[in-house]
């Protein structure tokens, strides 16, 4: 009978010792699972943060280009709108240069013109008389204009003038005309068919321009706005791209008017186009 207890006594503590062990693994796998799935995951976190970091790398190295490309777009950009403008300054100048030409010339000739009554002696005609003569013959024979009829001409030629200082082409060559209109036979009538021509230049109407000054030195060969009239038609033949009639007029300013202001500088631009 004790010897039956004593069995059950140690069957029964090995079941018990076998659910410990048992109890015991279960706890060591169940840690190692967990740990296994924290690991997985630590991985798949370090792993997704790292795609992350190259995809926001990626997309930074994508502006960076991009804006690269477009500072050089805009830099090019700017090179070329420089250019534009020194092209633009230049031609500028080179208006303003022969604007100033222009005014210079009128303003001497204005002078001249109103200078010669004072240079006269006492008793002497009016200057317009001979000064008319010499522009157009067939006009030796009127009367001399009166000082009121004197001082209404210079008023319109200074009014049309000053269309010109003021680069309304069209409107300065209209006032010239009508300048014409109501003082044909005055001495600056050269003058105002000259200024016609170069207005209609300054408008692009380059047949009207050179029609304007082919008339100015047929029907005024002496007046010392003739050989200015050639010069103006050697620089639109240029600008037409006529350089062989253009260097023709010039060394015609040269055989006609050699002494004239016109000549020299029609020798000066003769020069320039042989280097």
């Amino acid at each position: 009978m004790r010897a039956s207890s004593t069995r059950l006594a140690v069957a029964a503590f090995a079941a018990a010792a076998g659910l410990a062990h048992a109890g015991l693994f279960d706890d060591d796998e169940a840690r190692k699972r967990i740990e296994d799935m924290r690991a997985a995951q630590e991985k798949g976190a370090k792993e997704t943060a790292d795609r992350l970091a190259r995809i926001e790398e990626s997309i930074r190295s994508i502006g960076v280009v991009e804006l690269l490309r477009q500072i050089e777009t805009l830099n090019a950009e700017i090179a070329r709108l420089r250019g534009a403008n020194e092209v633009l300054a230049n031609q500028v100048e080179q208006v303003q240069k022969r604007q100033r030409d222009f005014y210079l010339d009128l303003d001497s000739r204005l002078k001249r013109v109103e200078g010669v009554p004072a240079a006269l002696p006492a008793g002497a005609p009016d200057a317009a008389a001979p000064a008319v003569a010499a522009a157009d013959p067939a006009a030796a024979a009127s009367k001399p204009p009166s000082k009121e009829e004197q001082a209404r001409e210079v008023k319109a030629y200074d009014a049309a003038s000053g269309l010109f200082r003021r680069n309304d082409f069209a409107a300065a060559a209209e006032a010239f005309r009508a300048f014409l209109k109501d003082f044909p036979q005055s001495a600056l009538a050269p003058n105002a068919t000259y200024w016609i021509g170069i207005c209609q230049a300054a408008l692009k109407d380059y047949k009207g321009a050179l029609a304007t000054q082919e008339g100015l030195i047929s029907r005024y060969p002496q007046s010392p706005k003739a050989p200015d009239a050639l010069l103006a038609i050697a620089a639109m033949q240029a600008e037409q791209g006529d350089q062989g009639s253009a260097r023709n007029t010039l060394e015609d300013i040269i055989a006609r008017y050699p002494a004239s202001e016109a000549a020299g500088k029609a020798r000066t631009r003769l020069a320039a186009t042989r280097h």
